[in-house]
């Protein structure tokens, strides 16, 4: 048995702890928020209810597998998209369905969706024994060079998509998953196209009052097991010598000795600030950050007819927008609007009669104090865009409250406000980024940071995987560290 230390309560940490205190390890989880959850957060005002976090559900077995029971809901589409020459494109979860809708927007580009398709169901079954199965230096199951192929190796997003498709409102459709990740499609790996065989084959999902009631259901099993949770206890670094680590230190200077720490901060944080180490931290860093978000949260009068619960409306120029972003640094002149209206499959999140709307743009992940244009100007911006593409929200705002990714750092991280070295440089990024196994005995990075990107599914699946590893190098029953 190992004593073990979890920094951070997000979703991997959670998940972490949870399986080690199951495999018999003494656990302990320090969080520097007053909640678990991480990105699973909320915003309420005046009866309505927001999500600031994951807003869709897949593979929701890896919740089931660990106990968590939840009636779950399926909206009736995955998503509406509309496209700057006012056409548009609704995503079914029926692959036939899909393939269909494709060949009504775009003639003969149907089949080409089918072909897409099974090429993303193969990257997904390659991912899962590959990148998403653990480190980059443990080596898959059953390895062979149709695997290495079956990811497009050296081939980014935005290629796939032209490999693919003719029209061009397909391939930003296809762009568009590089954002689950924060990323850039035009630098970011094709292997995230693997994301539609998730969404179709396993369907997109929604918890009824929100995502974030995920994070209480995790707090109860974590309870269940034994782990001992400390809320508003902030790390303040890692104990360790040059060989392996030793335990944690507390902001108040309480430390706290332990065989195993398990990191589920970002990379950059764990080797800027709490085990420093200047040639890591460089290494991650010269990945580049990922995007964050500018979030307006809504209360909107009345019912719009026939919104869905997922709706992105995109911008008439991607390249543009991703140079704005991650070249530029400064928030997209033309940005798409990811629209969620959880009240259209949830009446509790809005009062009687009202709809709450969350609208997100990807902007870089910087201080707003630094944009050249002001919170205030950029939400009246974004409200004229939407106008413009369909949705004037004129006359039907109660409020809309604003959130950047300033104000989002505060929300649910702990430091840096954004993520380095998931998915963000280049076609081959997935075989740079940080390994799970850190440069200590007893260490692991677990979370966003250490995974290629997809979402909360791919997060749980990283706490999985550190907890095989902490299994494997620290078996149970037969003593901590020697």
């Amino acid at each position: 048995m190992a004593a073990v230390n979890v920094v951070g309560g997000g979703v991997g940490g959670m998940v972490c702890a949870l399986l080690l205190a199951r495999s018999g390890h003494e656990v302990r989880l320090f969080e520097r928020l007053p909640r678990l959850g991480g990105k699973l957060a909320e915003h309420r005002r005046d009866g309505f209810t927001f999500s600031i976090g994951p807003s869709l559900l897949t593979l929701p077995d890896l919740f089931r597998d660990l106990g968590v029971e939840r009636d779950l809901v399926q909206p009736r589409e995955l998503c509406r998209y509309r496209f700057a020459d006012g056409s548009r494109l609704t995503a079914h979860r029926d692959p036939d369905r899909m393939a269909a809708e494709v060949e009504r927007l775009a003639p003969g580009q149907g089949v080409r969706w089918r072909a897409f398709h099974a090429w993303a169901r193969d990257c997904f079954e390659v991912s899962s024994r590959a990148f998403f199965a653990g480190p980059p230096n443990r080596p898959p199951v059953r390895p062979s060079l149709r695997d290495l192929r079956a990811v497009a190796p050296g081939r980014t997003l935005a290629g796939l998509a032209r490999r693919f498709f003719q029209d061009a409102r397909l391939r930003q459709y296809v762009n568009r998953y590089a954002t689950y990740a924060g990323s850039d499609p035009y630098r970011a790996p094709a292997a995230l196209g693997c994301i539609p065989a998730v969404e179709h084959d396993g369907g997109g999902w929604y918890v009824p009052g929100g995502l974030p009631s995920l994070a209480g259901d995790l707090a109860a099993l974590l309870a269940g097991a034994g782990v001992e949770v400390r809320l508003d206890t902030p790390v303040a670094g890692i104990l360790a010598d040059g060989q392996r680590v030793k335990g944690v230190r507390l902001a108040g200077g309480e430390r706290v000795g332990g065989d195993v720490v398990v990191a589920n901060v970002d990379a950059a944080q764990l080797y800027g600030r709490l085990l420093p180490d200047r040639r890591r931290l460089r290494r991650i860093a010269a990945l580049g950050p990922s995007s964050s978000a500018f979030l307006l949260l809504a209360g909107v009068d009345g019912r719009t007819d026939d919104l869905p619960h997922h709706s992105v409306l995109f911008s008439a120029d991607y390249p543009a927008e991703f140079a704005d972003v991650f070249r530029r640094r400064t928030p997209p002149r033309d940005p798409t609007v990811y629209v969620g209206c959880a009240s259209a499959d949830d009446p509790t999140q809005a009062p009687a009669g009202a709809e709450s709307w969350t609208m997100l743009v990807n902007v870089p992940a910087r201080d707003p104090s630094r944009w050249p244009i002001s919170p205030e100007a950029y939400r009246d911006l974004v409200l004229e865009r939407l106008a413009e593409r369909g949705h004037d929200l004129a006359g039907r705002l109660r409020f809309v409250d604003i959130l950047t990714p300033a104000d989002l750092r505060d929300r649910y991280r702990s430091w840096g406000g954004a993520i380095y070295g998931a998915a963000y440089a280049g076609p081959l990024a997935p075989f740079r980024r940080p390994g799970n196994r850190g440069p200590r005995r007893g260490l692991y990075l677990v979370g966003g940071s250490v995974h290629p990107g997809g979402g909360l599914p791919l997060v749980a699946m990283g706490g999985r995987i550190v907890a095989d590893l902490v299994n494997h190098d620290f078996p149970a029953g037969k003593g901590g560290a020697p």
